[in-house]
């Protein structure tokens, strides 16, 4: 990051020049193609930090500092002007967690913004006094130190729930299926890791991105002992002016040993009618949130197959054209929870996870991402982890509809941990450490 370095010194010498309140920078700079930015956040100290890459890699960025924090993606979204972003999101539920690790929803605008589209590179500096600039600007680290490999090894393994409770969980939601209390709803779990020494969230992410290919890779830390991190597949949405995109990702099998074995999973699936059943309650979920909301709303009429590291999903699209006068935050209020993670009807199934469910998702399968004038966009915090301090939780879902087998679906969580859980070595002696 030499020619960054000398970006910053070259401005922080034109800021020292003036007074007052710094106006927005916004500045090119060149670097080599193998720069990799998580190398650099790793060596900063200044918080909160979020990094993002979006799912086909092609726009990357990097914001740290805070000039202004927001509980209400409305109020952010009306704070924003020109190129600004703010940058955050919120938990499952919209309720705070009860170890308070992450707020319920924060959205924040940085002091400092690094972004990547494609080749170009770009300095953001926001509107602050001259001060605040100059000490976020003199706290940063060019050190060209790269991360090192995972070298922690798993030696304990913890689920919540474990099976039995997990498939008590599921027979009751069978069971209020049955009674059409609802039609679907998604379950979950949290995996505690105990590691033999600490794992970066840096180094763990960076991990992900090098294994886990086309999906969106995030990290939202609070502070050096709180962080929230993912590779999920799943877009939220994504708008571009007034025209956005969504998608329904839903319905699971694994992949196979063989070329073979992974066709005929493939084929499994494709015409599965669980699993299809499961897929179009999210688009017919999805239609019916959005309508009020736009015109010419396209839905493709066949699920596509979306093939994973771990995992192959059912995936349908849709786009549309938004009026004139819909938000952001209106869009993240109107979408999520989506049936994909949470169920239908919404609130019956919400009601549902509250009372069963024995821990607190937090941002587990909320939204992260960033609001701006002209372009948004948010992904499913799915295939996440949490890390506080040098505890790591890692979290699945598993949509339960008529069909659904307490056992079968159990596999199904160990086959989305696994995104994260397979990135570490296991102890020979920890037998409950394996995930398939």
């Amino acid at each position: 990051m030499a020619a960054l370095h000398t970006v910053v010194q070259s401005l922080m010498d034109s800021i020292r020049l003036e007074f007052g309140v710094i106006q927005s920078w916004d500045l090119p700079f060149s670097a080599s193609a193998d720069v990799d930015l998580l190398d650099w956040l790793s060596h900063q100290t200044l918080y909160p930090q979020f990094y993002w890459q979006s799912r086909d890699g092609q726009e990357e960025a990097i914001a740290l500092g805070h000039l202004r924090s927001f509980s209400d993606p409305q109020l952010a979204e009306m704070s924003l002007s020109g190129q600004q972003r703010v940058w955050g999101g919120r938990s499952f539920d919209g309720q705070v967690t009860h170890q308070q690790e992450l707020l319920a929803s924060f959205f924040f605008l940085p002091q400092l913004e690094l972004r990547r589209t494609g080749n170009d590179w770009r300095l953001i500096i926001n509107e602050a006094p001259q001060e605040s600039v100059l000490t976020a600007l003199a706290s940063l680290s060019f050190s060209q130190t790269s991360l090192t490999a995972i070298d922690s090894t798993i030696i304990g393994r913890a689920d919540t729930p474990e099976l039995p409770q997990w498939s008590d969980m599921v027979n009751s939601a069978l069971d209020a299926i049955d009674k059409q209390s609802f039609d679907k709803v998604v379950l979950a779990r949290r995996t505690t890791l105990t590691l033999d020494k600490p794992v970066l969230p840096t180094q763990l992410l960076q991990a992900s991105r090098q294994h886990n290919h086309d999906s969106f890779h995030f990290l939202m830390a609070l502070d050096s002992t709180h962080s929230f991190l993912g590779s999920t597949p799943e877009r939220l949405f994504s708008r571009d002016t007034q025209t956005f995109s969504t998608e329904a990702l839903a319905g699971t099998i694994g992949r196979g040993r063989t070329d073979e074995e992974d066709q005929s999973f493939a084929h499994w699936l494709l015409n599965d009618k669980k699993n299809g059943y499961e897929n179009r309650l999210v688009v017919d979920d999805l239609v019916s949130r959005l309508t009020p909301w736009c015109a010419d709303l396209q839905v493709s009429r066949e699920p596509e197959l979306v093939r994973l590291r771990k995992v192959q999903h059912l995936k349908r699209h849709l786009s549309g054209l938004l009026n004139e006068t819909v938000t952001d935050a209106q869009l993240l209020g109107c979408l999520q929870p989506t049936a994909a993670i949470a169920g239908l009807p919404r609130e019956e199934a919400m009601q549902f996870i509250r009372e069963k469910e024995s821990f607190t998702r937090g941002w587990y399968s909320g939204a992260v991402g960033f609001i701006g004038v002209d372009r948004s966009e948010f992904c499913v915090a799915i295939r996440s982890a949490l890390i506080v301090d040098d505890q790591l939780n890692l979290f699945a879902g598993a949509g339960i509809v008529p069909g659904s087998e307490a056992l079968s679906e159990w596999q199904e969580l160990d086959r989305k941990t696994s995104t994260l859980f397979s990135l570490f070595a296991c102890a020979e002696n920890v037998v409950e450490c394996e995930i398939q």
